[in-house]
């Protein structure tokens, strides 16, 4: 399978890539644990069947330590006992912000209320971003089918 466009390699594609990596980078930089961000990428990955991201974050994910078990339960998240009552929250909103196409309401009160409970204002500015930065990479990706299963951790810096 090849990419429909070299994405990575297009001068114009590399200009607003620059600005989503580093939107993405004050993320990272946030106190939004670490693993929490994986989840969500992961999450919003596998909603959106982005191949290329779900294969880069659960490969992350996994190099900084996160276990099978949990990787392997992020797609069931609501019925499996290993994430915290915080993660479950990101996890609720991270599916309700990606789906906001699916509901006519968006992202419910009760949600962002949860979330809320978990998170404290910098935390919830990273997550709401984190949710929209995540959706952006896997709508470029899918759109130019990039093909996944090669990811390195650590590959893009």
């Amino acid at each position: 399978m090849e990419s429909r466009l070299n994405f990575f390699g297009n001068p114009l594609a590399g200009k607003v890539l620059k600005h989503i990596n580093s939107a993405n980078k004050v993320i990272a930089d946030s106190t939004l644990p670490a693993a929490t961000q994986e989840l969500v990428k992961i999450r919003s990955s596998q909603i959106n069947g982005c191949g290329f991201c779900t294969d880069m974050h659960t490969k992350d994910a996994t190099h900084a330590g996160e276990t099978a078990v949990r990787l392997h339960l992020v797609a069931a998240w609501r019925e499996a006992t290993v994430f915290t009552d915080a993660e479950r929250a990101a996890l609720e909103l991270t599916e309700q912000g990606t789906r906001i196409a699916d509901a006519a309401g968006g992202v419910t009160d009760e949600a962002w209320a949860n979330a809320a409970k978990h998170y404290d204002e910098d935390q919830l500015a990273a997550l709401v971003s984190l949710i929209a930065v995540i959706n952006a990479y896997n709508r470029v990706n899918v759109l130019v089918r990039q093909p996944a299963g090669d990811y390195q951790p650590g590959q893009f810096g």
